[in-house]
């Protein structure tokens, strides 16, 4: 594995950051926007479709914190675990909710469904180099995981059945991209597809930029240099993706802002917040350099986003501040400086994230990655109509393995997490975790 930032909140690191900024670290008190003994809301307890209208206040981004939110152990959800070889990153579930990938160094398991809570591994797919972030095209078709300066793509139907071929080619960036890119260095970590399936996106976590291909052209005429569109600038660190259910936009995370400048020099970092970046999907088709249309803080080390199925939400995860962010998506469009909405402290060093039934709780994967004293991983409930009225926004925990990760939901409602650090894949009954 590539070696990471260091979370900014862990002691020394605030130390540091207290000298660069003066102040946001250290033992504060829970956030302001949960006050104590606010209950869970009738939203969360009734499980109603209905999402709850978001908050009309706008927040500041919070700094850095080595505080962590108490929770109750939720000893009653259903879990189990599926050992898997070496370290398990992605996830990745096929649309009918039959199949699931993970990515393990060298290879993808294919993973069927079945009686038991946690699939079974039928096979593994030899993947060259380092897969990392997984994701399926909305057909269902195609399977793309992260890797070196693009991405590697399978065939979803071969790898199910286990027949010859299923690696189709790779989606390889280079630094003769028609705009003029700039070298590129290996470090995919994160994909995503066009909703139409035309377009991949792969951030190049070390290079700061995510990197345009045309898929559709890929699979139409084979895979070659061609494919490659460009970059999208992006700050240090680069991560995490989402694409709005509409298609309108993207949306990606790096874990610490550009330079003033533009400045390659990483010299007092951890006095620059981490951003999200929203980017205009369709310009980012062609015009990758110039599709970027608004960057917002978003925390101390913010690495996962997703939006709500309705896309008016869009949630990050940041490392650092320990941290749950809500942005209302209109405002990242419109009014991006008033756009962050609900700020929830969670447990330690927060990673992956989930929105389950139906988009009423976020479960957050609460990695621990750096072995904070007296800090423990496990993946935290969070009630989304509690964090917008600033009600007492963490159900309860569940207990994990080993730095949880990445998640996939399964339409029939198990949760899917890689625990990258125990060699597990865990699987979450979703219906047995409480609403409230």
């Amino acid at each position: 594995m590539r070696p990471a930032l260091m979370k900014a909140g862990t002691a020394a690191a605030c130390a540091v950051t207290v000298g660069i900024i003066g102040a946001g670290c250290g033992s504060g008190s829970p956030h302001p926007s949960t006050p104590a003994g606010a209950g869970p809301s009738a939203f969360a307890r009734t499980g109603s479709p209905t999402a709850p209208p978001l908050p009309t206040r706008s927040l500041a981004s919070p700094a850095c914190s080595t505080v962590t939110a108490p929770s109750a152990d939720l000893t009653r959800v259903r879990s189990a675990m599926l050992p898997v070889q070496g370290h398990p990153f992605g996830v990745a579930a096929t649309p009918d909710g039959r199949w699931a990938f993970v990515a393990e160094p060298g290879g993808i398991d294919v993973l069927r469904s079945g009686r038991s809570l946690a699939p079974a591994i039928v096979r593994t797919i030899p993947v060259t180099g380092l897969p990392l972030g997984l994701t399926i095209t909305a057909d269902g078709k195609y399977l793309l995981a992260a890797n070196g300066n693009g991405a590697s793509v399978i065939s979803v139907a071969r790898a199910e059945r286990g027949t010859a071929g299923a690696m189709l080619g790779t989606l390889t960036a280079s630094g003769g991209a028609p705009n003029g890119g700039d070298p590129v260095d290996g470090s995919a970590i994160e994909a995503a597809v066009s909703p139409d399936g035309q377009f991949a996106f792969v951030t190049l976590e070390y290079a700061d930029k995510a990197v345009v291909f045309n898929f559709g052209r890929a699979l139409r005429d084979g895979f070659g240099p061609a494919d490659y569109v460009g970059a999208i600038p992006l700050g240090q660190a680069a991560v995490g993706m989402a694409i709005s259910p509409d298609g309108r936009w993207l949306y990606a995370t790096s874990e610490l802002g550009r330079p003033p400048g533009n400045s390659a020099v990483r010299a007092g970092a951890l006095s620059r917040p981490g951003t999200l970046t929203v980017i205009d999907l369709r310009k980012a088709e062609t015009s990758p350099a110039s599709s970027v249309v608004a960057t917002v803080d978003a925390g101390c080390q913010p690495v996962r986003v997703i939006t709500s199925a309705d896309g008016t939400q869009v949630w990050v995860t940041a490392r650092a501040s320990d941290d749950l962010l809500c942005f209302s998506a209109a405002r990242l469009a419109a009014d991006p400086a008033h756009a962050l909405v609900a700020v929830v402290r969670v447990g330690e060093a927060p990673v992956g994230l989930a929105a389950v039934r139906g988009g009423s709780l976020i479960v957050v994967a609460d990695s621990n990655r750096f072995g904070a004293s007296g800090a423990t991983a496990d993946l935290d409930v969070v009630d989304v109509a509690a964090a917008f009225s600033g009600g007492k926004a963490v159900v309860g925990h569940i207990a994990s393995g080993a730095f949880p990760r990445e998640m996939a939901l399964l339409p029939g409602g198990t949760l899917l997490v890689s625990n990258y650090g125990s060699g597990r894949l865990q699987a979450v009954d979703v219906p047995t975790i409480p609403l409230g």
